[in-house]
């Protein structure tokens, strides 16, 4: 019971993210503690996510039938906001959009194939099935593959050396569509997709050997004092980028202890995860002494940063 309260609190809350903005289809990061003001940007990692957990919840024994019918309103409503703005995620005065679901990478193509038969499934309205098997089809990118192809040949790493912790929530999305798929060869596709990932996944999982439980560096609790003298206001989705991107070098330099977890604990954690979504038993039997072994080996009262949040994720699918 105490677990069922969890997860409808966490389904609430992602449904009042895509409710506190006048802006369709806008989903947020999260809101100060006067309950609703808010960053006026999502992006698409995070909404990626949001279809991923509000479709675990829906499909799950605990959805009541007005709760799905609350759930698919928010997913449809969504999809409808972001598909008229070329798959773009919708962001406020003065950005207009943030991030995109269009594209020829294995991170796009996930999670826009999934949002469309995540569509057709709960609506059965032959419109989506139609746009999810045309988009399937789509070809481009440098290699010229289509969408199908691109997902057969599963994550791939593009911005920096791994990136498990931002990728896994596209695994996650061609996890879905396996097991939405009712056409055996689109399946079988999208099980090659799982595999490949798991078996690039696998890769960073000792990463976590050099988690070294002693570690004594420092991370600044207070990022402020880092990160609001760079402030400054932003009118573009570049600028706003790029702002990030320097207060989040400047905090890390005076916070080292966050890059050592990042590194040893967010990274091969969520690639435990991402071996554990894969649909091939032996593949995960080979390595589930080694991830097993990794989550239990954290010493997790002594970490600050909440990347180890995918431990529960990957242990529940080994001891399901």
């Amino acid at each position: 019971e105490d677990d069922a309260a969890q997860a409808r609190r966490l389904m609430e809350g992602l449904l009042f993210l895509n409710s506190i903005s006048d802006v369709k289809g806008f989903v947020g990061r999260g809101v100060t503690t006067d309950g609703i003001s808010h960053y006026p940007m999502g992006s698409n990692d995070q909404t990626g996510p949001w279809f991923y957990g509000l479709w675990r919840y829906y499909e799950s024994a605990l959805a009541s039938n007005e709760e799905k019918a609350r759930i698919a309103k928010h997913l449809i409503e969504t999809s409808e906001a972001i598909i008229a703005l070329q798959w773009r995620m919708p962001a406020e005065t003065p950005f207009g959009t943030r991030g995109s679901f269009e594209g020829f990478h294995f991170e796009e193509a996930s999670r826009q194939i999934f949002v469309l038969k995540l569509l057709e499934t709960i609506t059965a309205d032959p419109k989506w099935a139609a746009l999810y098997r045309q988009t399937l089809a789509q070809s481009g990118g440098p290699e010229k593959l289509s969408k199908r192809e691109i997902l057969e040949k599963g994550m791939k790493f593009f911005y920096a050396k791994t990136h498990n912790w931002t990728s896994c929530c596209a695994v996650a999305a061609l996890r879905g569509l396996w097991e939405l798929e009712t056409d055996q060869e689109l399946r079988d596709t999208y099980k090659r997709g799982l595999i490949a990932s798991a078996d690039l996944a696998a890769e960073a999982l000792p990463m976590a050997l050099k988690y070294d439980p002693n570690d004594q560096s420092v991370l600044v609790m207070d990022w402020r004092k880092a990160m609001l003298p760079l402030w400054k206001p932003q009118t573009t989705e570049k600028e706003a980028s790029d702002l990030a991107d320097a207060q989040r070098r400047a905090w890390d330099a005076e916070s080292p202890r966050r890059t050592h977890e990042a590194q040893t604990v967010r990274e091969p954690i969520a690639a435990a995860w991402i071996v554990t979504l894969c649909p091939d038993a032996d593949i995960v039997s080979r390595h589930r002494e080694s991830i097993e072994a990794m989550i239990s080996s954290f010493n997790y009262p002594r970490l600050y940063y909440s990347g180890f949040f995918w431990a529960e994720s990957a242990w529940y699918r080994l001891h399901p």
